[in-house]
């Protein structure tokens, strides 16, 4: 495994485009959970090179609202490793306007990803 459980590493960022935006102006919450999702399956892809499809999306808290232009990185980390499965704690920090030094956390999720095979039947992520 390339990453420690507990640290936290960046998988991540993306500056948010007007496409993506809701009637109120700002990120639909639907487009950063497909962000979260894709972090977590690339975080999971650098713990064992296998296929990995989303089991669960838990705790997944909206705290503050992200605008058009904001920069927003996905920073993971290992909460568990399974047999098949892994749980990804992600954490999502947007950058807004010129003010590069300040972060605003405005999401976080815990994620389980498992492992399947070509008939996305569950394997073992770490082969015995």
């Amino acid at each position: 495994m390339t990453n420690e459980v507990c640290e936290r590493v960046p998988a991540i960022r993306s500056v948010m485009m007007p496409r993506d935006t809701n009637a109120l102006g700002t990120i639909f919450g639907g487009h950063i959970l497909s962000l979260i999702d894709l972090a977590a399956g690339q975080h999971a892809r650098t713990i064992a090179p296998r296929r990995f499809v989303t089991k669960v999306m838990r705790e997944v808290e909206f705290i503050a609202p992200v605008f058009v232009g904001d920069a927003v990185s996905f920073y993971v980390r290992t909460v568990k490793m399974g047999k098949t499965s892994v749980t990804v704690e992600v954490q999502v920090e947007a950058v807004r306007g010129v003010d590069a030094l300040k972060t605003h956390h405005v999401t976080s999720a815990e994620v389980v990803m498992v492992a399947v095979d070509d008939q996305y039947n569950p394997i073992p992520i770490v082969s015995a």
